[in-house]
């Protein structure tokens, strides 16, 4: 099969995983970014740039959709898949089906475009475009039926994953070489900055790794966290190893996209290390309590089990290594969740995944 792959490009964990794990399954990939549209020599140009970038409007949008239909036309594919289609507009997706009629086009969004928030500027070309893909893959089961609503011929459950080559054990070898906790992600102002407080307080040592433009003015007012600035991103082997060097890592769930899981619900147990995240009813579904991985639903229940799992080596070690397994077993890789998508290409166009 021929799939063009379409996204921002910037990120080694989303669409470009998802190209390379086609190519790994045997097809034929073409990969058109918008993020390179985007560069700019001097102060001028940059603040155009980053205007059109945000408010997605201006010529550099019309050169990206432009762009993408010759190279949509030049590839012939089977099917073209989207990432996040913040910057095709509607107009552009109507003409590749015209121009072949037998092209499929997939849509898949990480983020929640429904959810109060976020800018309507940002969500205005996907919310249109809604009803002209053949399938909308949507992250989280409270998606579907927004996206229903929205005019989507068909509507199926694509959940994020890990992606083997990046997420992998790596850490220290001696226990005592590591952090006791550590989390991984971005500032919301919900209880995350509070519960780090209180492990703090508690005693146990603390990692924080994230966007320090989010974090450090925040954490900056805290006697507890301060030390932590300036919070830093971490990627490929960097993430893993930050991961592999603390003992538990921490998952908060988004407020803002009204998240039951996320990413690093499958990015943790991939590298071996024992995931406590914020209970969830669709988590529990994934992972068996305090055997493939544990929940908090307090502060109190976070610190106990914070608690527990240090002072029990042998449990914390098989607990996440049961996790290790079970996001193999259950297909939580790209690769996986691309097959998925062959598949349902597969039944809706007759192609032989």
């Amino acid at each position: 099969m021929k799939i063009l792959v379409v996204g921002d490009g910037h990120s080694a964990i989303h669409e470009i995983a998802a190209a390379k794990a086609f190519r790994e399954l045997g097809h034929q990939v073409e990969e058109f970014h918008w993020h390179g549209y985007f560069a700019a020599h001097n102060l001028f140009a940059r603040w155009v740039s980053r205007a059109q970038n945000k408010f997605i409007v201006g010529g550099r949008i019309k050169r990206i959709n432009d762009d993408l239909l010759a190279a949509a036309v030049g590839f012939a594919p089977d099917l073209v898949f989207i990432y996040r289609g913040t910057h095709v507009r509607p107009k552009i997706i109507t003409a590749i089906k015209a121009k072949m009629p037998t092209c499929l086009v997939f849509g898949y969004n990480n983020d929640n475009p429904f959810a109060p928030g976020h800018p309507a500027y940002l969500w205005r070309n996907f919310i249109d475009a809604i009803p002209l893909y053949d399938v909308v893959f949507s992250y989280r089961q409270s998606n579907v039926e927004p996206l229903r609503l929205a005019g989507a011929r068909r509507v199926e459950l694509l959940r994020s994953w890990f992606v083997p080559w990046l997420n992998f054990p790596v850490g220290p070898v001696e226990s005592n070489s590591m952090v006791d906790v550590v989390f991984i992600g971005h500032y919301e102002p919900d209880l995350r900055v509070k519960l780090l407080e209180s492990i703090v307080a508690r005693g146990f040592t603390v990692r924080l790794f994230g966007p320090g433009y989010d974090w450090d003015p925040v954490i900056s007012r805290s006697p507890l966290l301060r030390n932590q600035v300036p919070v830093k991103l971490v990627w490929g082997r960097d993430y893993s190893e930050a991961l592999g060097g603390a003992k538990i890592a921490l998952c908060f769930l988004s407020k803002l996209n009204q998240d039951t899981y996320t990413r690093r619900c499958f990015e943790i147990p991939a590298t071996r290390t024992l995931m406590l995240s914020e209970y969830s009813d669709d988590l529990a579904t994934l992972f068996r309590e305090g055997e493939e991985a544990d929940f908090f639903r307090s502060q109190g229940e976070m610190l106990s089990k914070i608690e527990l799992y240090l002072t029990n080596d042998s449990r914390r070690k098989a607990v996440a290594e049961a996790g290790h397994k079970r996001v193999y077993a259950d297909g939580h890789d790209v690769v996986s969740r691309m097959r998925a998508v062959i598949e349902m290409a597969g039944q809706i166009q007759g192609h032989i995944a």
